[in-house]
């Protein structure tokens, strides 16, 4: 990439150095064509500056997204490995040792959280590329959003903190929208993921769905580090993640919220993010 870079600036600077001296030797030649000259040259010149900065513009950005997607591919990496190495290390400890009863079970339930935060990462790239694609068929139907925030919630609780619970959750029940249960429980599932990661240990997060106005209404309040304003919309692009690559120490693919505000689209609904005040973020989604 820096090699094209570099040959492009240099046919730019032999055809400005050309424009030059062919215009100068017209001039010298027919001194009345002077006005002709820097007429048709000033516009020459303007119409490739304009290409040389729509060209440079597009290689800063292919830049950009090879960057993206080099971070996403360990990204992903680290986020398969891990999961299996604690499988792994839960099966080994079972197979080897004589443990009691409620010991196995304790490592075979861990093992199955592990399996299933697996499932969620395959799930998501799958999700992605079908959309981007297009090639993912969204069934739509009338079903119980309220029983399905309620699952996804609780198998997403962790117990981090002795026997308090880390997510707090307010559902009304029997709330119901039409949509896709598949693709709208990554949503959910993607939200609350992200509060929990993104808070600190032992930092509650609020999960509340309820009726705005006869429309369903889901609120994921966390209280992590938040969100500049500068960001807020950038954080829905594909691969994109907050802050900076180098420094980050959250764990994540960027496909999370740009699976959100695909499947959301599709079904006419709206998000927003504000901050969380003194600290965090809030999600808040309206169904049309």
């Amino acid at each position: 990439m820096k090699k094209s870079i570099v040959i492009f600036y240099f046919m730019l600077l032999y055809s400005l150095v050309q424009l030059i001296s062919w215009g100068t030797l017209v001039v010298k030649l027919e001194p009345a064509r002077m006005a002709m000259v820097m007429g048709e040259g000033s516009v020459f010149l303007f119409l490739l500056c304009v290409g040389a900065y729509f060209l440079h513009q597009s290689i800063k950005k292919e830049d950009r997204l090879r960057e993206q997607q080099q971070n996403f591919l360990l990204s992903v990496t680290h986020e398969l490995k891990s999961p299996l190495a604690a499988i792994k290390l839960s099966i080994q400890t079972i197979v080897k040792r004589d443990l009691d009863k409620a010991r196995q079970t304790s490592l075979l339930n861990n093992s199955l959280k592990d399996i299933e935060r697996l499932d969620d990462l395959v799930e998501n790239m799958l999700l992605a590329t079908k959309m981007e694609n297009g090639s993912y068929s969204f069934f739509k139907e009338e079903f119980d959003f309220s029983e399905m925030v309620t699952k996804i919630t609780d198998r997403l609780q962790i117990h981090s903190c002795g026997c308090e619970q880390v997510i707090s959750l307010s559902v009304k029940p029997g709330i119901k929208v039409v949509g896709d249960q598949l693709s709208l429980s990554s949503v959910v599932t993607n939200l609350v993921e992200n509060a929990v990661k993104y808070s600190g240990p032992c930092m509650h997060i609020d999960v509340e769905l309820a009726e705005k106005d006869g429309h369903a209404f889901l609120r994921v309040s966390d209280k992590g580090p938040g969100i500049p304003d500068a960001e807020k919309m950038l954080i829905f692009d594909k691969f994109y993640r907050v802050g900076n690559e180098n420094v980050r120490k959250s764990k994540g693919t960027g496909l999370g919220l740009f699976i959100v505000k695909e499947v959301l689209q599709m079904h006419d609904a709206d998000i927003s993010v504000r901050d969380n005040v003194p600290q965090g973020a809030i999600f808040e989604i309206t169904f049309s």
